[in-house]
């Protein structure tokens, strides 16, 4: 049997995504927020990264750094209620904290590689990259078993001017950054009201509240247009 493995970082992330709460639940979700690898110096890994450029996506191959603990079975964020093995889903609990996520690669400048759409935090450990090879990682129509593909119930997160001048004052504030969160908890699922996060105040006009620590963030829900319209954010 194989001893201990011991594996170093290349590299650490530099985001804009500090908190876990801003993170996207899959990279394809997130958008084309930038973020940069920089990897270690004195390694020769600028020669590694050589060739990297051409490929329009990579895997990226990390390390859950904030997580001190596994967990044999998890509750997903959406899809079901009921606790599912850590290893059919992607939840960082696992027993080695390793993550993986596909990404857009922007550009190589020496040591920084330059990436977009990705679901990883500030600061994390980098442990690996690989190029994405479509014809070979590709398969759309296998079975996800449990979880539901494609994004037919997703809903587009509006803010109207007040509330999201409200988020960019609670962000210069506090970093907080309501913004993400919101679009995060709100983009699918957002009037079911037996999450513990959200409350319906009016069932005639679907008009809800989300809450994150001490701020509530008003909502109503357009369902026709799948739309969630962001009204004002409040604070107990």
């Amino acid at each position: 049997m194989a001893g201990e493995i011991v594996i170093k970082p290349i590299g650490y992330l530099q985001s804009e995504l500090n908190w876990r709460y801003e993170t996207p639940r899959q990279g394809v979700l997130a958008g084309d927020n930038m973020s940069v690898i920089k990897l270690e110096p004195g390694q020769n890994f600028e020669q590694a990264a050589k060739d990297l450029e051409g490929f329009d996506r990579i895997w990226v191959i990390y390390n859950f750094h904030l997580n001190k603990n596994w967990k044999p079975q998890v509750t997903p964020p959406r899809y079901t209620r009921k606790k599912i093995g850590v290893f059919a889903t992607r939840a960082p609990y696992r027993p080695n904290h390793i993550g993986l996520s596909c990404v857009k690669l922007v550009k190589v400048d020496g040591l920084n590689v330059y990436i977009a759409g990705a679901d990883i935090l500030n600061g994390t450990p980098i442990l690996d990259i690989k190029p994405y090879l479509p014809y070979s990682d590709s398969f759309p129509d296998s079975a996800t078993g449990w979880v539901k593909s494609g994004f037919d119930n997703r809903y587009e997160v509006i803010f109207e001017e007040e509330a999201e001048k409200q988020a960019g004052i609670i962000k210069s504030e506090t970093k907080t950054n309501l913004i993400n969160y919101t679009r995060l908890q709100l983009e699918f699922c957002p009037g079911d009201i037996t999450r513990k996060r959200i409350t319906l105040l009016n069932e005639d006009t679907f008009n809800y509240t989300l809450a994150y620590r001490q701020y509530r963030i008003y909502y109503s829900v357009a369902e026709n247009e799948k739309k969630v319209i962001i009204k004002r954010i409040g604070k107990i």
